[in-house]
């Protein structure tokens, strides 16, 4: 039979997860959400960079086009939810009661 099970210590937080107060800087996720949306736009002015070179005939390939187009689109449609949920949980702290 198994011992019981111990608890958990204290320790601490890694950088990347700690709260403003505690040595964090205050705008890192103002940086992720920054990073972010310079990922999405890079990834969709590849794709239009690469569906320019296919349509002028520069040895693009069709199926190189498509990934990268279906690449920017899932990015942004990924970037999309993520910001439905950052609004959806701002509006749920901002329906708690004090």
């Amino acid at each position: 039979m198994p011992g019981p099970i111990q608890p958990i210590a204290n320790g601490p937080l890694p950088q990347s997860i700690a709260p403003a107060g505690t040595g964090a800087s205050g705008g890192a996720f103002q940086d992720v959400f920054t990073s972010a949306v310079q990922r999405v736009t890079g990834l969709q002015q590849t794709a239009s960079e690469s569906i320019e070179r296919f349509l002028s005939g520069d040895s693009e390939e069709l199926h190189t086009t498509i990934l990268a187009t279906t690449e920017a689109d899932l990015s942004f449609n990924m970037f999309l939810q993520m910001r439905n949920k950052v609004v959806s949980a701002y509006q749920e702290i901002m329906r708690l009661q004090i």
